[in-house]
């Protein structure tokens, strides 16, 4: 116990007219928070990563032939006129996926890191947020996280890991998962701004504003009575403070080329497909608008209880997964799998269709990553993963083949390939043994 010449409570807060914000934990409190890192921005091309779960019928999915001269199987038929632009690589594993099958399998996808048997997150930095530090630092938001579910059914947590990895595909840090968003209105206002109608958002935006640099005038004030240690955790606060500044500063200067917003989605359409799709338009919406050049999206949860009745088929899509081997089921979860593929086309199409100044499409400039991290979802395989990259990246991929690596080849070599395509060097990532040169 110490006794110090001033107390501050926790309860301390910098005010104003708009809000209060409280402030983070000092010595006579608890330790403080961390700052967001500042990286310097480049231009890269627009990178998502689309996750399904519970794996693919591969059968359905690998192509028989090697190489260039190879015809698509009926899970990736729907992107035939694409086959240009993809290259599937096949034959690799996830070690780092094995344990409480469906706890730990998404958020092990982009990582290639064992998570730490604790109910408290610790894994690793999915490849998605390296490349957000390194590439997404001049857009409003580095990087959108976007879902249909918020979480599926039980099995999706594990009473050694937790929740904490089933329900997001992407980490900040090893500690910080990021959560997915599936409300269409919530991820609207993330990207645009609180308010129905553009004149809401200006209104709202400018109020954002004003509080953020009261705030950090008044933070100036109080550091003048805080002690050496107090004070550099007040200036990583401050840091995060500046990074939410920066974004705000981003959207009220952001040039969105004439773009026409919509009014914002209502909420959650009643529809699962409807649902799918408004999704994947604010993602295009995103990128059209340059908000974000990076995105994440899980096109269902783990462990997904969801029925797809509106394509024939009534079974509870993770219930189906556990086919058994029997043909009826593995023929109905087929359907399911090629629909997620289809609405995926979809989105291709509407990238393809849209300019992106002097680089041809948006697709041209595109690197998307389709895949899921577990194989036979009735074994809980993680090997071979079925994973397909679409896009050529502005020439850093050649496109139009399929790669058959060594047999358990770890996917962390994928994203390790992927990073060095970007022009992100690494030593190393994940339990990576090295590049794939064809790529």
């Amino acid at each position: 116990m110490f006794i110090t010449k001033k107390h501050l409570s926790r309860r301390t807060v910098l005010r104003s007219a708009l809000a209060t914000v409280s402030l983070p934990l000092l010595d006579a409190m608890v330790p403080a928070a961390t700052a967001l890192a500042q990286t310097a921005a480049v231009t890269p091309p627009r990178l998502g990563f689309f996750y399904f779960p519970h794996g693919a019928v591969m059968s359905g999915w690998t192509p028989d032939k090697v190489g260039r001269d190879f015809e698509l199987k009926p899970l990736l038929k729907p992107l035939e006129k694409y086959q240009s632009l993809l290259t599937i690589v096949s034959n690799t594993e996830n070690k780092r996926a094995y344990g409480p099958v469906h706890a730990i399998t998404p958020g092990t996808w982009l990582t290639g890191e064992a998570p730490r048997v604790s109910h408290e997150p610790f894994g690793g930095t999915t490849i998605d947020q390296i490349a957000a530090l390194h590439l997404g630092q001049d857009t409003p938001l580095p990087s959108i996280e976007v879902a249909t579910e918020t979480s599926g059914a039980a099995g999706a947590c594990d009473r050694a890991y937790g929740c904490s990895y089933a329900g997001t595909i992407s980490f900040r840090t090893p500690t910080t998962p990021l959560p997915m968003e599936n409300n269409p209105r919530k991820l609207f206002q993330a990207m645009f701004g609180v308010g129905d109608n553009a004149a809401e958002r200006e209104r709202l935006g400018q109020q954002t504003t004003s509080v953020l640099d009261l705030m950090v005038t008044e933070a100036s004030e109080l550091s003048r009575r805080l002690g050496t240690a107090d004070r550099a955790r007040l200036d990583d606060y401050l840091q995060t403070v500046r990074e939410v500044e920066r974004r705000v500063q981003k959207s009220v200067s952001h040039d969105l080329g004439g773009l026409v917003l919509p009014d914002a989605p209502q909420g959650i359409p009643g529809s699962f497909d409807a649902h799918l799709k408004l999704q994947l338009d604010l993602i295009l919406l995103a990128y059209q608008g340059n908000i974000t050049r990076i995105a994440n999206m899980m096109f269902a949860a783990e462990v997904s209880n969801q029925t797809y009745n509106h394509i024939g088929v009534s079974d509870a899509f993770h219930p189906l997964s556990h086919h058994q081997n029997d043909p009826n089921k593995m023929a109905r979860l087929m359907v399911i799998q090629e629909y997620h593929s289809k609405v995926f086309a979809g989105f291709v199409d509407k990238l393809a269709a849209l300019p992106d100044g002097d680089n041809g499409s948006m697709l041209d400039n595109s690197l998307l990553l389709y895949g899921s991290n577990m194989s036979n979802s009735n074994a809980h395989d993680h090997w071979p993963l079925p994973n397909v990259l679409v896009g050529r990246a502005g020439g850093r991929l050649k496109g139009g083949q399929h790669i058959m690596t060594p047999e358990r080849t770890p996917v962390s070599n994928l994203m390790l390939t992927i990073l060095d395509r970007l022009g992100i060097a690494q030593d190393k990532f994940g339990d990576a043994t090295g590049l794939i040169s064809e790529v």
